[in-house]
């Protein structure tokens, strides 16, 4: 279980192989669309890393399924993180969610189904 969470937090460099683009802590999984991708049929949260803007469809889907999504931005460039993160704001807003940084290039995306409570402090320079 530390190793997981070791690899949670362990930047990798871009020429590393591409895994899975979606994350779930739970044990039972069902069949999905893409082979890469494992989705848990009880998953309240789930955690990205976009590689493309591409991707920014399935966030979306995820969150009108009323589950939780913690987007990391760090291999997506500055522009398209941006185009994300505007994206998914519109996605949240219809949803009557919430959308917030939780630390640099990362945020949390949740509907309005699942409250959240407390606040991230972020250095000066992180903002």
């Amino acid at each position: 279980m530390f190793e997981k969470i070791k690899d949670l937090v362990t930047v990798e460099d871009d020429d590393d192989e591409e895994t899975n683009n979606e994350m779930e802590l739970v044990t039972e999984y069902e069949e999905p669309k893409n082979a890469n991708m494992k989705i848990a049929n009880d998953a309240k949260m789930i955690l990205f890393e976009p590689r493309s803007f591409d991707e920014v469809d399935e966030i979306a889907k995820h969150l009108k399924e009323h589950k939780a999504c913690v987007v990391n931005l760090h291999r997506l460039q500055k522009e398209y993180s941006q185009r994300t993160i505007d994206f998914l704001s519109g996605v949240v807003f219809a949803l009557d969610g919430t959308i917030q940084k939780i630390g640099l290039n990362v945020i949390l995306c949740t509907p309005k189904s699942i409250g959240v409570s407390g606040e991230i402090t972020l250095d000066a320079g992180e903002e």
